[in-house]
């Protein structure tokens, strides 16, 4: 009967990470894009330059759909916390689901109050109150995401509660400790970045796509895939570095209020100080001794401390049953940070074809940006995956163990929820991001359509499909 509690919580626990894995892409996207369309939008409005009208038709259309998908994703896990995750729920609730509930009454009434005006009134109202619908809309995904960070980093690094002795609750004392607990701060810079440099990469691969074809042809790529491109490529440029010093950063603090996840994440067993950087081992969890380790001498100290002579967290320096499995965030950690320098070193080499004059014509070049196009999410899901996985064994960082979180799930249910989500998941979402590349795979055109034509005619000359009629109505909600 053990057994099969351990498996059914196994499972629970799978199930949940693999509905956040899928719903997390789309609400990056959205954050991104959204802020993409209203810098061009304000491009255009500073500007009168046709070319950014022409991107921002262009961009809305895939807007609605991962806007769309991200709706429909999160509301998934809404009842899994009542079906799977009960006991967390009534414990935590009284402060996770306050900040939940914030994110509600402002994020989710925000993006919901402009969003009509911003996909359907480019025609129906002035030019002002739209940009001001756009802008509105791409301000609530910012706050959608900031509450449910603030909310996420209180499980990682809780302040500002007391525990009911009689019913186990985390109630709140103090909500400005709570929201600005110790971690929200770098959490919540390093993943809006993470949101910007994804949706760049997916832009540029994009643009590069368009060019590459054009290239084919022996013609030469529009105005407005250029500028897509251009854009692009700026952002990774900026960004990139930027990314890397927040890392940094939220290391530092990582390494501050959870040394045993950093531990973890180095694969280190032993605290010592002039500590070497692991590039590759396996951590073996059973024998507390990383396999086949491949060091560099002194960069671990330098990396995690800013100094050679600064202690690194061994994992023997904690009780067995409070450590994360170091094998899986110990590889999910070296994938982001490669993928995060390899963007970076995209981002630099776009420098030097624009100062050659060869951003446009470089094929090579163009290759590379588009097999960039998932980089950013993968990044960001191993990041996730880093940041959720090291806070094992807990819920709530060193107060509540994810064990006793659960709910008493049945093993039959589970397999059958869990087989029903990935069976599901795979047609809903398949569709949709099929639907998605079938948009994107049209270059933009001078002249773009609107996605809100005003007569039926109109609409079969715009051949908008009609997913984005479908999400964008909330219909597919």
């Amino acid at each position: 009967m053990q057994n099969a509690h351990d498996i059914a919580l196994l499972l629970a626990r799978f199930q949940f990470a693999f509905t956040v894995g899928v719903h997390i892409i789309f609400p990056a996207f959205s954050i991104g894009l959204a802020a993409y369309l209203a810098v061009l939008e304000g491009a255009w409005l500073a500007t009168g330059r046709q070319v950014f009208l022409d991107l921002y038709r262009y961009w809305i259309k895939a807007f609605s759909i991962v806007f769309g998908m991200g709706v429909v994703s999160g509301l998934v896990m809404a009842y899994e916390f009542g079906t799977n995750w009960s006991v967390f729920s009534k414990k935590a609730g009284p402060i996770t689901g306050v900040l939940l509930s914030y994110e509600v009454m402002t994020a989710f009434f925000l993006e919901a109050g402009f969003l009509g005006v911003m996909l359907f009134g480019m025609n129906k109202v002035g030019r002002g109150l739209h940009f001001a619908a756009t802008c509105c809309v791409s301000v609530g995904t910012l706050i959608s995401m900031t509450w449910i960070l603030a909310s996420n980093s209180w499980m990682q690094t809780p302040r500002g509660y007391r525990i009911d002795p009689a019913t186990g609750q985390f109630l709140p004392d103090d909500w400005l400790a709570i929201i600005f607990n110790p971690s929200f701060p770098f959490r919540l810079v390093h993943m809006g970045l993470a949101a910007f440099l994804s949706v760049a990469f997916a832009v540029g691969a994009t643009g590069a796509w368009h060019m590459l074809r054009a290239r084919r042809a022996g013609a030469i790529a529009g105005e407005p895939v250029r500028v897509m491109f251009s854009m692009a490529m700026w952002m990774a440029a900026i960004v990139a570095p930027v990314q890397i010093l927040a890392g940094d950063a939220h290391g530092l603090n990582t390494l501050k209020y959870q040394p045993v996840k950093i531990a973890a994440m180095e694969g280190d067993w032993e605290t010592e100080g002039r500590a070497p950087e692991l590039l590759f081992g396996i951590p073996n969890m059973r024998t507390e001794h990383t396999d086949y380790a491949v060091k560099i001498p002194l960069l671990g100290s330098l990396i995690l401390t800013h100094s050679l002579d600064g202690k690194v967290p061994g994992m023997k320096d904690f009780p067995r049953d409070q450590r994360p499995p170091s094998p899986v965030i110990f590889f999910s950690f070296r994938i982001m940070v490669a993928l995060g320098v390899l963007m970076m070193l995209v981002g630099l080499w776009s420098l030097w074809h624009r100062r050659n004059s060869t951003l446009f014509t470089s094929p090579v070049f163009h290759i590379v940006a588009l097999c960039m196009a998932p980089a950013g999410f993968i990044a960001l899901l191993c990041g996730w995956v880093t940041t959720e996985v090291g806070r094992q064994p807990w819920t709530v960082y060193g107060l509540l163990r994810t064990s006793d979180s659960a709910a008493p799930v049945i093993l039959s249910s589970m397999a059958v929820s869990m087989t029903a989500f990935v069976v599901v998941y795979v047609i809903v979402f398949g569709s949709g991001l099929g639907i998605l590349v079938r948009l994107l795979a049209r270059a933009p055109q001078e002249g773009e359509p609107d996605t809100a034509p005003t007569r039926a005619s109109d609409m079969l000359a715009t051949r908008v499909h009609p997913a984005v009629v479908t999400f964008s109505s909330g219909k597919g909600a």
